[in-house]
This record gives C-alpha cells, sequence and structure tokens, in this order.
C-alpha cells in the first residue's frame, strides 16, 4: 500500500460486516445452546419440534454464512492497526489468521454433517414446515451414526474456536488495551 492509500484505507469494519458478524456469532452461540439442550430431552412431540426449530435454524446460519463469506470476499476487512500488527508474535498472528480460516469452514461444515445426518436418519428437512429440502445422503443406519458424531464433534469444535476468539479479544480488550475490539462494535464512526 502506499502511504497515501493508508491514510484513505478503513480502520473499522462496514456496518454490514459488523451487522454479520454479531448475527451470526450469536446466533450460533443460542444454536449450539439450543442443540445441547434438545438432545437430552425425552422423545416426545415437544422434542420433535425443537429439532426441527433447529434444523431451520442451521438452514438459515447456512444461508446467513454464504452471505457472510460472499460479503467477505468482495470486501475487503481492515487491515490490522500496525501497532497491533508489530506488537503480535508471530505464533499469535498464525493463531489469528488460522482461528478464523477454521470458524469460517466450520459455519459450514456443521450444517452440512447436520443435514447429512438428517437425511441418512431418514428425518428430512422441511424448512419452515413448508420447504422441503433435498437428502443428499442415503438413508442408512451407520451414515447417520457418521454424521451425528461429525456433526457434534465439528459443533464443539467451532464452540471452542469462538471462545478462543472471544478469549483473545478479550486479552486485547483489557490486557494489552489496544481498542481492537472497536473495529468491530456498532455506532462506533
Amino acid at each position: 500500500m502506499t502511504r497515501s492509500s493508508l491514510a484513505t484505507a478503513p480502520t473499522r469494519y462496514g456496518a454490514t460486516a459488523i451487522a454479520l458478524h454479531w448475527l451470526l456469532g450469536l446466533a450460533l452461540i443460542g444454536l449450539l445452546g439450543f442443540g445441547v439442550y434438545m438432545t437430552d430431552l425425552p422423545l416426545s412431540p415437544t422434542r420433535m419440534k425443537l429439532y426441527n426449530w433447529h434444523k431451520w435454524t442451521g438452514v438459515a446460519l447456512l444461508a446467513l454464512s454464504l452471505v457472510r463469506v460472499l460479503w467477505r470476499f468482495t470486501h475487503r476487512p481492515p487491515a490490522l492497526p500496525v501497532a497491533v500488527e508489530q506488537a503480535m508474535p508471530g505464533w499469535q498472528k498464525l493463531a489469528h489468521h488460522g482461528t478464523h480460516l477454521a470458524m469460517y469452514l466450520l459455519f459450514f461444515a456443521v450444517p452440512l454433517t447436520g443435514w447429512a445426518y438428517s437425511s441418512a436418519a431418514g428425518f428430512p428437512i422441511v424448512f419452515l414446515g413448508r420447504f422441503p429440502l433435498p437428502d443428499f445422503v442415503p438413508v442408512s443406519e451407520s451414515l447417520a451414526e457418521f454424521f451425528k458424531l461429525g456433526h457434534a464433534t465439528l459443533a464443539f469444535t467451532l464452540a471452542g474456536l469462538v471462545l478462543a476468539h472471544v478469549a483473545a479479544v478479550l486479552k486485547h480488550q483489557w490486557v494489552d488495551n489496544d481498542g481492537l475490539l472497536q473495529r468491530m462494535l456498532p455506532g462506533r464512526g
């Protein structure tokens, strides 16, 4: 970058990126908690209704993740502030980029393995009770078990990465006191 382009480069994320970040982040946390809660319920009409809501929300978050990735590819995020970049050890830079990449991959892998699990178990997804989605794996007890384990493992992996992301943000905010969080807060022009 030239000196003049650095002067005009954005230092904060735009409103759309901020909205997508917080909407997806909060929804993922809620969906994980909801998923853990519903799996311990006894078989009942209420449990089946909750499973459908979980599936619908997962499909909606899959679509939202696609929007977020498309936005990210078409709107370059602001670079890390020079002082932050220079203060970060190499392993933190690697963790920063690796965590973000892994989270983006899991935004897709978690709902797709849930969808595959539902298909393999013979429980089709009918989005909002009106729009049947295609099954993309055959009904198979062994496949259902495989995807059930995969869905849970990937969901908890994503939860761990979200916790690491939040911990890093809190470290930057309260230990480093570098203001990095302000780049992603709404309404802070």
